[in-house]
């Protein structure tokens, strides 16, 4: 496979505003009047929902923000526990909740999105979560529950060998692994998209490292894996979707 000649110096031309002056924004999708693409993928016929429990339904002890903030760090040692449905829900959330749904094509999260356009997708590798049996499985932010995707044999020990050897992800109750559908920011930025995707993975991530710290677990982003072997194991086509980011989370012994 041709791999794209990338430089340094194109790198950071996508990491400034400059790319924002080179888009036709007369020509982009939304100027052209098509219709956006959904913020959510469709479930499968016949797939079996696993709905999660509701904010109005936590037993979650409350957590004064500035103590999560203070205490907020990457946590690669995890302390075996299973993490409880009610402590998952909180987490998934954290990081993809809607909180509104404006129209068909937005949805107000409980993360900022450039032009409201949300482009992830939630996988979660679970290994340790009570009521949930190991798999691969995607959070539907719309229904506020859960589709199972696969069920992989080997399962840490693939998870492991996707995240470059790490293998405290393989040790984790649930990895949470974000895909990007780019066409749904690029409806509306075009090129100018690259970097605010990156820049709404950022808040995403640390929306749950900051969840984790109120429930007693922890999270460590992971950054480093292998795109092939990761966009497989969630099952990917890795061109129109692909996985951009990685964290797991397991509870976490309290000094």
């Amino acid at each position: 496979m041709t791999r794209p000649s990338i430089t340094i110096t194109s790198g950071r031309h996508f990491l400034t505003d400059r790319i924002r002056d080179e888009v036709a924004w007369h020509n982009t999708p939304q100027s052209r009047g098509e219709p956006p693409p959904p913020v959510q993928k469709p479930v499968p016929a016949g797939a079996a929902i696993v709905p999660l429990p509701g904010p109005e339904d936590w037993q979650i002890p409350p957590c004064d923000l500035a103590d999560a903030i203070a205490r907020r760090e990457s946590r690669r040692r995890f302390a075996g526990d299973p993490l409880g449905m009610d402590e998952l829900a909180v987490l998934l959330w954290s990081t993809q909740g809607v909180r509104a749904r404006l129209h068909e094509a937005a949805v107000l999260r409980t993360v900022p999105s450039a032009g409201c356009r949300h482009p992830f997708e939630t996988y979660l590798a679970v290994l340790n979560v009570a009521g949930l049996a190991p798999g691969i499985y995607r959070y539907l932010p719309l229904d506020h529950a859960l589709v199972p995707e696969q069920t992989p044999d080997h399962l840490p020990a693939r998870l492991a060998a996707a995240v470059r050897g790490q293998q405290f992800a393989a040790q984790a109750a649930v990895t949470f692994i974000w895909t990007a559908i780019p066409a749904r920011t690029e409806w509306r930025y075009a090129e100018a998209s690259c970097k605010v995707i990156a820049l709404d993975a950022g808040h995403v991530c640390q929306n749950l490292y900051l969840a984790c710290e109120a429930i007693g677990a922890g999270t460590c982003a992971i950054a480093a894996y292998n795109q092939e072997l990761c966009d497989d194991l969630v099952g990917v086509d890795g061109g129109e979707e692909f996985v951009v980011y990685l964290a797991p989370v397991g509870k976490v012994e309290r000094p």
